[in-house]
């Protein structure tokens, strides 16, 4: 199974950049979504963005994953 998880942008620069989800950042590649900016969610999968999101669906979205981990411990 593939996830694809709820990241904030907090570092852009031409196709690349950082993205950064409980204080952890990650690498990430832009060039698979249009006009990223720094503060907004995108959905990282395998290193990439793949769509951008609101914050009040990237919150609700790392909510419940929160609750499935949570709930399988």
């Amino acid at each position: 199974m593939c996830l694809g998880v709820p990241m904030r942008v907090i570092e852009r620069e031409g196709t690349n950049g950082l993205v950064e989800l409980g204080g952890v950042k990650y690498e990430a590649g832009f060039q698979l979504v249009d006009d990223v900016k720094v503060g907004e969610y995108v959905i990282l999968h395998a290193g990439f963005a793949i769509q951008k999101l609101d914050e009040k669906e990237a919150q609700e979205t790392l909510s419940l994953l929160r609750e499935v981990f949570e709930n399988s411990t």
